[in-house]
């Protein structure tokens, strides 16, 4: 008996652990975290997502010139809310080309680059531009883990 409540309680920690690191969802909030991810999202993604995350021209339509997909907007007008904030973290940190097999895309991710905590600014920067009704929408699935 003394074994198996030993057992429970190693459980209990490890999951409250877990639960306490899931840092998620990635709110809006916190201004200093908004102005850090400018300063990243300005350093690592404006190239490619453009000023104001507008992302690139005709991006649903066209490929550049390599055959590869163009970046879509971060903005909120794109298609990045529709991902819980776990999912836009790995796209983030592992890229899109390293998650999906025959990805015809340059999203190669920003590991080497970019900490956890980075990552996550880089977030709160991008839902600062989003409409309220998106912003709310993302927040919940990030809640749900989606």
């Amino acid at each position: 008996m003394k074994k198996f409540l030993l057992f429970i309680a190693a459980f209990v920690l490890f999951f409250s652990e877990v639960h306490a690191n899931n840092h998620f969802p990635i709110t809006r909030d916190n201004k200093e975290a908004i102005a850090l991810g400018q300063k990243l999202y300005n350093q690592n993604c404006v190239a490619c997502h453009q000023p104001n995350l507008v992302g690139q021209t005709n991006w649903k339509t066209k490929l550049d010139a390599d055959g590869h997909r163009l970046a879509p907007p971060l903005n909120g007008t794109g298609h990045a809310w529709h991902h819980s904030d776990a999912m836009l973290h790995d796209v983030i940190k592992y890229g899109y080309a390293n998650m999906i097999k025959n990805y015809k895309g340059k999203m190669m991710g920003f590991a080497k680059v970019l900490s956890d905590t980075d990552i996550d600014h880089v977030l709160a920067y991008m839902k600062s531009f989003w409409p309220e009704d998106v912003y709310q929408h993302q927040i919940k699935l990030s809640k749900h883990g989606h």
